[in-house]
């Protein structure tokens, strides 16, 4: 799906869910609703497809087209009424005239019917996962989380003997947002990501560069994305918290760090108020998970600095580093694999999105390739205790959860090389 039909899309599905001043903030915020709404008003489609048009207009509150063809249909009928007053006797002529009309149009409807189910929209078909729960934190190695002497023992003893074990997940890079960014939207590291963001707007991608949740919006499918210690500069919760434009990304004191809310940097999501309405706090994910109709298709968990394992962000006193981060799974997990989305058709997905930099540091718990840090697979449809040992990546990740909605992989995800594990999932379900 193009950038502009997926906008579209998530135009108008927003504008059936926000009513009063949330809609019109989204309208008003939104330039490619806002051109496509003018651009239909002056009776204008341009380069703008029927079926776009039709969506900006359900955006615009508009029950339907200005009607181009009933104004087209008078003209071919304005020339048989005068033949027949003026040249009455001849009765004649006016029956061969409406064979060729009636049969010329016939073959035109046939030959539109095809165009039709050619549009992407009917290849996407349900897939046997479709609730995935993504929960990212910060690597203290492959050894320390997965190995004999694991310093995560909830994850290591009691988690992994209940999925599946990807001993061959590597990083791109040890920061988390080239990570993050890449697992959502397919894109490379870059200079700015790599140094984390000495400015916001250095690293937020233009508003043509789509992610795994503008797909799934445009698929009629839901996200959220529960991120700990949001708050507004009131200390209160608030959703999509993010930087000014030349601010440097800081870590805020509730532990909260832009840095590792990848969703934040995507004009994309930014501009529509998609990120408004889904990046949300924590504290949601509890009550989103009591019903399967009420819990998202793609849930992205990010806890804060403290509880996603970095070293040295924990108050004085408490759990810090892996255990810290094993301690924050040990309350969420559970809850999740009580949900009745999970239980029905669910996915966990333990994500090792960065490296801790201070697990590096320390010569005695020193990785020896700090960018490899495995992963873990929790689902119904898979058998417990497994191993996978493929070469898998952030684009991987990418790609396996668009292949689990049926969606076009996005960026790098897209590679000839970048392997998907979703074949696991059509093999449990008796697929191919």
């Amino acid at each position: 799906m193009s950038f502009l039909s997926t906008a579209v899309v998530k135009a108008a599905a927003a504008a059936e869910t926000l009513t009063g001043k949330k809609f019109a903030v989204l309208v008003a915020s939104s330039l490619v609703a806002t051109s496509g709404i003018v651009a239909v008003g002056a009776n204008s489609a341009g380069g703008i497809s029927p079926m776009e048009a039709a969506a900006v207009q359900a955006l615009a509150e508009q029950e339907s087209t200005l009607a181009a063809a009933p104004a087209e249909t008078p003209e071919p009928f304005s020339p048989t009424p005068e033949p027949a007053s003026s040249a009455g006797p001849v009765a004649s002529t006016p029956s061969p005239a409406p064979a060729p009309i009636a049969s010329e149009p016939a073959p035109e409807p046939e030959e539109e019917t095809p165009v039709v189910p050619s549009t992407e929209e009917p290849e996407a078909e349900p897939g046997p996962i479709q609730h995935v729960f993504l929960i990212s934190l910060a690597s203290p190695g492959y050894e320390a989380a997965f190995g004999s002497t694991s310093q995560m023992p909830y994850l290591s003893a009691t988690l992994r003997p209940q999925g599946v074990l990807m001993t061959n997940y590597s990083l791109l890079d040890t920061a988390p947002l080239p990570n993050g960014i890449a697992t959502v939207s397919g894109q490379p590291p870059s200079a700015a990501t790599k140094a984390g963001c000495p400015r916001y707007e250095e690293c937020v991608q233009e508003v043509e560069t789509l992610t795994l949740a503008d797909q799934l919006v445009g698929a009629r499918l839901h996200w959220h994305a529960y991120v700990e210690g949001m708050q507004n500069a009131e200390a209160k919760p608030e959703s999509c918290v993010q930087p000014e434009p030349e601010a440097a990304v800081a870590p805020a004191p509730s532990g909260y760090s832009p840095l590792l809310n990848p969703f934040i940097f995507f004009h994309s999501l930014l501009d529509l108020g998609d990120c408004d309405e889904n990046d949300v706090p924590l504290d949601a994910l509890a009550g989103d998970l009591k019903k399967a109709e009420k819990t998202a298709n793609f849930s992205y968990v990010s806890p804060s600095l403290c509880n996603a394992g970095f070293r040295g962000n924990c108050p004085e006193g408490t759990p810090d580093g892996p255990a810290a981060a094993d301690a924050f799974l040990a309350k969420v997990v559970p809850e999740i694999l009580a949900s009745p989305a999970y239980k029905k058709d669910g996915l966990l997905i333990v994500n090792f999105g960065a490296a801790d930099p201070a697990a590096a540091a320390d010569p005695a718990t020193a990785p020896a390739d700090p960018r490899k840090v495995g992963g873990l697979l929790v689902s119904p449809l898979l058998t417990p205790g497994g191993t996978d040992g493929a070469a898998y990546d952030p684009y991987s990740m990418l790609r396996s959860i668009e292949d689990l909605f049926a969606l076009e992989p996005l960026g790098k995800a897209g590679g000839a090389k970048v392997k998907s594990f979703s074949g696991a999932f059509l093999t449990a379900n008796g697929g191919d």
